[in-house]
């Protein structure tokens, strides 16, 4: 079985699982950390491996363009070429299509990108983006997906949603032939629809009939409420099946963790530990912390007492401030190290309570005990 419930909550829909690749196994939820082209940022394998991640996402787009599929495929696949043990799923590019629209054309073939390093066009079809990560070899394979803005009419989105589904169905006939070629790979349609709950049941149902190893959830953290986000994820994973891995794309603040694993989300990835650790944001349990204010320049605590991370243990605020102020490269990979500790932990503390039968009393504890404003992640 690729993937089974080992608990669930009474009060939500939360649920702890375990995941199967063909690298192993994975507790869910889980976050993944973002790898976009073949690197977690300012951290490396023996790090990844210290902090217990077992999974890591990587971009097909990104790492076709540089340092391009012969390459990899040169290596061994993406896991030689990394020396990364764990699994790995790679986004389709299905993203770029969102954050790169001045350089991209969609049509019903694909998407025509204009590279953002030379300039030079680039057509990624539903098939080739499938041979793209055959020839990665990633673990957890997605489809090309067409993501629009919100607020968007319902006939753009419409419209969008049309693409996509038939994009699914042809890359499902791709990802058979790999198969067919010896891959042990799983795919995972991306299920899009924005913010209307009808046209997420029409995609539910349609990517039913390809018979999928799980689901992408897309379309979600493009300028929508909160509130709406939640309202609309929940309708949505009301119709999906129980006995599939459902993985939420593009969310990673740890409010955000315990709603979407409330939800019934098995798996998210975001670049918010990573992104801000560089811009000098640390995360801790009452909050987040600019590490670069003066207020920390003879600050010797911890970032937070009692974490065990590399950060923690021997360096203090002081000292992370300094680090900062003077761009020393040090600074990038403490902060990382932190932060993705942080967000792991949590991951770890929703687990826990959904086994322990406590998750909803300790998704209320966990809010109860942040302090200040909610910062929103950037995309």
């Amino acid at each position: 079985m690729t993937f089974s419930i080992t608990a669930k909550d009474a009060q939500s829909r939360a649920r702890t699982g375990i995941l199967r690749t063909a690298r192993g196994e994975v507790e869910t939820p889980v976050f993944m950390p973002v790898a976009t082209q073949g690197s977690v940022k300012a951290v490396d394998r023996d790090d990844l491996a210290a902090l217990g991640v077992r999974i890591i996402l990587a971009n097909s787009y990104h790492l076709y363009l540089r340092p391009g599929c012969e390459t990899v495929e040169a290596a061994g696949g993406l896991h030689g070429f990394m020396g990364y043990g764990g699994s790995i799923l790679t986004d389709s590019g299905g993203f770029q299509v969102f954050s790169l629209e001045r350089l991209r054309k969609v049509d019903d073939q694909g998407v025509t990108f204009q590279s953002h390093h030379d300039g030079s066009l680039h057509t990624l079809t539903p098939e080739g983006v499938v041979r793209i990560q055959a020839r990665l070899g990633s673990d957890i394979w997605t489809v090309l997906d067409e993501c629009v803005a919100y607020p968007s009419p319902e006939a753009l989105v419409r419209e969008a949603l049309r693409r996509t589904q038939r994009w699914a169905e042809i890359s499902k006939a791709a990802f058979l032939k790999e198969k067919d070629k010896g891959s042990k790979a799983l795919l995972f349609p991306i299920l899009q629809g924005g913010m209307f709950p009808a046209l997420r049941l029409e995609a539910a149902e349609r990517l039913l009939g390809l018979g999928p190893d799980g689901f992408c959830l897309g379309g979600f953290s493009v300028g929508e409420p909160k509130e709406l986000t939640w309202s609309v994820l929940d309708s949505t994973v009301e119709h999906l099946p129980e006995d599939k891995p459902r993985y939420l794309m593009g969310m990673g603040a740890a409010e955000d963790l315990w709603d979407a694993a409330a939800c019934g989300v098995d798996m998210m990835d975001c670049v918010w530990p990573t992104r801000n650790a560089r811009n000098g944001q640390v995360f801790a349990r009452r909050g987040s912390l600019n590490i670069k204010n003066a207020e920390f320049r003879r600050d010797f605590r911890p970032i937070e007492e009692g974490c065990p991370c590399p950060a923690c243990r021997s360096c203090s605020r002081a000292y992370l401030c300094h680090l900062y102020r003077c761009r020393e490269l040090s600074v990038y990979r403490l902060l990382t190290l932190h932060n993705l500790h942080h967000t792991l932990a949590v991951m770890k503390d929703i687990r826990e309570a959904i086994q322990a039968g406590r998750f909803e009393e300790a998704r209320r504890a966990f809010k109860a005990a942040r302090e200040g404003p909610r910062t929103e992640p950037s995309t």
